[in-house]
């Protein structure tokens, strides 16, 4: 059981890694008038678990704050994605 918890924690980690970093590389993009990220990979990674590296990375690039859904859909997944973390942890 340990080792499922140790997988879930380095699965945690490469998607929040991944969820910056397509927030970052889209606001590169954007500012060089290119070829965008879709909306709906960056809402696909928030929601499979990298909610809060997007987030931070929402924050840190000032991207995507200006979009309703963005700003309150990302903290929003936060919140859900800390307590089943939490409750993960708390039942292994």
């Amino acid at each position: 059981m340990e080792s499922l918890l140790n997988l879930l924690y380095i699965y945690i980690l490469i998607i929040n890694v991944l969820g910056f970093s397509l927030m970052r590389r889209d606001k590169k993009k954007a500012q060089r008038h290119e070829y965008r990220i879709k909306e709906r990979t960056l809402w696909t990674v928030a929601i499979i678990g990298g909610s809060i590296g997007s987030y931070i990375a929402m924050k840190v690039y000032r991207h995507k704050t200006k979009h309703r859904l963005f700003a309150m859909g990302f903290p929003f997944l936060v919140i859900v994605h800390s307590f089943l973390f939490i409750w993960v942890n708390q039942g292994i």
